[in-house]
This record gives C-alpha cells, sequence and structure tokens, in this order.
C-alpha cells in the first residue's frame, strides 16, 4: 500500500478524498466504487494498472469514506455524481480518461460516458449493465417485478437502513460483503431488516481478511451509510432528471464484467447481456462473465479483473499524457 498516495479535490463546495497510484504522466483510469465500499475496494487494481503504467485514481463517492457528505438526500443524483468524477479528472490535469465503475460505481461510469463523452476515452462497467432509459419511474418497476418488499425499496425509508447497518458496521459488512445471494431478488420483509436477508457466514472467503474489514470499518467511521443508501434515495429524481437522453446511446467504447453467480446478472448468459448492452452501447467492445465469481468482482478476482482493465484501456485508450 505504500505506493499509493492521497489527496482531496475541491468541488460543489463539497471536498473529496482520492486514492491515487502511478506516474504522473500515465494516461488515468479512474475506478468508481460501489455500495457499501470505498477507495479500498479498488487496492488491487490501484497496485496493479499503477505497475502497468495507468496514472490511476480511486475517489471516495460524496457520502463515503473520507470525502464530505452532504445532508440533503436530493445532492445524490445521478448528475451530482458525474459532476465529481469530472471533477476528479480536472483536478488531476486529465482530459480523458478509461472510466470504469462497480456496483453504484458502475451506473455513475455509464452516464459519464453518456453525458460527457469529450471526456471518456472508453467505459468499463463491473457487475451492472447500462440499460436504455425506462419510459416509467423505477421504483414503481421494481415493485411490480419484485415485489414490495424488494430490498432497494426497503433502502427508500430514511433511517431505517442507515441505523441497522450502523449498529455494527464489522458484521454489517462481513454480512454485506459475504452473505449476497447468489440468485436475482432479495426481500426485506415488514419487521426484518436488510441484513437478515442475507447469509451468515462463519468463515471468510480466501479475498477477504480480518484486515480487510478493519479498513472498512475504520473509512467508514465518519460518515456511516447514509451518503450511499441516498443513492437509491434518488432513482426517481435520476430517472426525471435524464429525461433528455432518453434514448441516447453511449458511443465511446465499453466493456462489461461480471461474476456468473452475481445476483445482479440474475443467471443471464454473456450473448443475452451483450445484446441488451448493444441497445445503449454502439461500440461494445466484449462481455466477460467470471466463472464461480459473485458480486464484488475487483475484490474476488483481482488479478482476472485488472488484467480485463488493463487490455481494455491500452487497445482503447492510447490517451494524451495529463
Amino acid at each position: 500500500m505504500d505506493t499509493i498516495t492521497h489527496r482531496t479535490v475541491e468541488h460543489d463546495g463539497i471536498t473529496l478524498h482520492v486514492a491515487e497510484a502511478g506516474p504522473p504522466d500515465g494516461p488515468v483510469v479512474l475506478l468508481l466504487h460501489g455500495f457499501p465500499e470505498c477507495w479500498y475496494s479498488w487496492r488491487h487494481q490501484l497496485r496493479a494498472l499503477s505497475a502497468a503504467g495507468f496514472r490511476v485514481l480511486a475517489p471516495d463517492g460524496r457520502g463515503y469514506g473520507r470525502s464530505d457528505a452532504p445532508a440533503a438526500v436530493e445532492d445524490y443524483t445521478v448528475l451530482h455524481l458525474v459532476g465529481d468524477a469530472v471533477a476528479v479528472l480536472d483536478d488531476a490535469g486529465a482530459e480523458r480518461a478509461v472510466v470504469v465503475g462497480h456496483d453504484w460505481g458502475a451506473p455513475v461510469a455509464w452516464h459519464t460516458a453518456l453525458l460527457r463523452p469529450d471526456r471518456v476515452a472508453g467505459v468499463v462497467g463491473l457487475s451492472v449493465p447500462h440499460l436504455p432509459r425506462t419510459t416509467s419511474a423505477p421504483t414503481p418497476r421494481l415493485a411490480q417485478r419484485y415485489g414490495p418488499h424488494f430490498y432497494q425499496l426497503y433502502f427508500q425509508q430514511p433511517g431505517a437502513a442507515d441505523a441497522e447497518l450502523a449498529a455494527d458496521p464489522r458484521a454489517s459488512f462481513r454480512r454485506v460483503l459475504t452473505g449476497m445471494p447468489g440468485g436475482p431478488g432479495l426481500d426485506v420483509p415488514p419487521g426484518s431488516g436488510f441484513l437478515d436477508a442475507l447469509r451468515d457466514r462463519p468463515a471468510l472467503p480466501a479475498w477477504l481478511t480480518e484486515d480487510d474489514l478493519d479498513v472498512f470499518v475504520a473509512e467508514y467511521a465518519r460518515n456511516g451509510f447514509t451518503g450511499g443508501l441516498n443513492r437509491y434515495r434518488n432513482l426517481d429524481r435520476n430517472w426525471a432528471l435524464t429525461a433528455a437522453w432518453h434514448g441516447a446511446p453511449i458511443r465511446v467504447s465499453a466493456l462489461f464484467v461480471a461474476g456468473e453467480r452475481d445476483m445482479v446478472i440474475g443467471g443471464a448468459p454473456a450473448d443475452a447481456l451483450a445484446a441488451t448492452l448493444r441497445r445503449s452501447c454502439s461500440d461494445l467492445r466484449g462481455v466477460r462473465l467470471l466463472p464461480g465469481c459473485g458480486h464484488w468482482t475487483q475484490q474476488e478476482r483481482p488479478d482476472e479483473v485488472s488484467e480485463e482493465i488493463r487490455a481494455f484501456a491500452t487497445d482503447c485508450g492510447r490517451l494524451s499524457p495529463t
């Protein structure tokens, strides 16, 4: 970890924390984490990609880790998050970057490519594919598809999941990072909590250590979980705000990588995912499914994910030095 440095970026009245590695004049790769994660989720890629000659930037999203956490729910829209990503590039003096996002970071990466293609040399989505904008708001559609107790609908309740996850952060991280189901659907029935819906594994998997849990707990000590949950609370607002881009494709080069056991893709085969992504990505370079891998892609399979990003960035990047 001694090759990773840390700095801050002032933007939009808040301070963002950024972990960085690699040569200052290297082509830039921007890594955007998901929930409940932080810059540390990219620890393996920070090392591997910087060793390959890339300048790697891994910010804590607003509300996460060491970054500031605005109080208002409406300060966490996808437009704010894309603005934060661009601000990190501006601060680094990077005209363009390969933008990589995992989990909630994936929609931010996809929308950065959609809204600011001038700043994006290529986009990689991990776990969450880019889907065309629907004709109606997301939360009613989620209720119709998965039922009224779907976990993302539970997250809409201000304070409920926040308090549940904050009661014992270490236990929360352990349960969330190791107990996600392998198939679609995750219900939180009345009278229960999100953590109750996850499996309780007695032993940590090989890719996650007690020291890793220590870091996540320490990084979340300042802000807790509310900032991350506020992203879910903007699902319908994001849909309304992006009406002007309805039907617009992502035109930069794109790659999608996911674990075969990831609940997000629900067992969908690569060819079906590719067909869906081609509806919204005009230059899809490929779909990679990692056998036996679950949702926490870049942590579970660090070498494979790092190599996919490196090869893609090398192929499509040819970025101007910063």
